[in-house]
């Protein structure tokens, strides 16, 4: 098997008028280790070692040229042959790919990304179809107590947010909830989470919703709406009202339930 010529090393330039579209950096050594495998399959170690000459040729006259300072590939092309013919000296016979372990690590591992690339494409769509259903219902007026919260629904509020398309009613949603405990925020790792996952004004607004509930005093639809209001423009001092409301409450509590045990 003779040598193959070693590859040409030409400016990429994109066509004239096309739009270069979003895209991961092309990983250029990487590019060259599988153009050597492609080459190097078939071949013995004798030929192997003609082909890391050549390579090594050629990287030495390239090494002038300015369009190619910053190339990865070049030198990971004869870090590849040196691999290979050395294994090929160790193991004797033709370079096989397929029996390569590196190669068989290597993709592998790639395999592993793209699932886990494909996964993350996956709970970004989820992601963005409930963000849009939370907008929808938030526009309809209809995001309330009858809808429950979900794992994730702090990304999604994040998405709203990011996408330019946020609305205060959810934050108001998300705080009742976190005060009622319903939805996913009945699990108490979710309340520990929320802690992390959502801004200080929703959580302010949770702790003061959590302690007027525990007067006891009925509020009919939107009458503790203030609560939002007050949360949105001092979370500190909402916080500071709701730990001052379950502190004067305790003592009543205690009271009532000694009380209850008495009779």
């Amino acid at each position: 098997m003779s040598t193959s010529v070693p590859r040409s090393r030409r400016l990429r330039v994109p066509a004239p008028g096309t739009a270069a579209a979003p895209r991961p950096p092309v990983d250029w050594a990487k590019v060259g280790r599988r153009s050597v495998r492609r080459r190097a399959t078939g071949m013995t170690a004798t030929e192997a070692a003609a082909a890391l000459e050549e390579t090594r040729l050629q990287q030495h006259m390239d090494r002038d040229r300015e369009d190619l300072a910053d190339d990865e590939r070049g030198p990971a092309e004869v870090a590849e042959w040196e691999r290979i013919t050395q294994l090929l000296a160790t193991t004797g016979g033709v370079y096989d790919p397929e029996t390569d372990a590196v190669v068989q690590d290597e993709l592998a591992t790639d395999q592993r990304a793209a699932e886990a690339e494909q996964q993350r494409l996956q709970e970004q769509r989820q992601l963005a179809a409930r963000a849009d259903e939370l907008a929808a219902l938030a526009r309809a007026g209809r995001l309330d107590r009858t809808v429950e919260t979900r794992p994730r629904d702090e990304a999604a509020r994040d998405f709203l947010l990011h996408r330019g398309d946020y609305h205060l009613v959810v934050d108001r949603w998300l705080a009742q909830a976190l005060a009622d405990r319903s939805g996913h925020y009945a699990d108490p790792a979710a309340r520990t989470a929320a802690i992390s996952l959502l801004p200080a004004a929703v959580r302010a607004h949770a702790a003061l919703l959590a302690a007027l509930a525990r007067t006891g005093a009925p509020a009919a639809d939107g009458e503790l709406e203030f609560a939002g209001r007050l949360a949105q423009a001092d979370p500190e001092a909402t916080d500071a009202l709701a730990a001052w409301l379950e502190r004067v409450l305790a003592p009543a509590e205690l009271s009532e339930a000694g009380e209850g045990g008495a009779r």
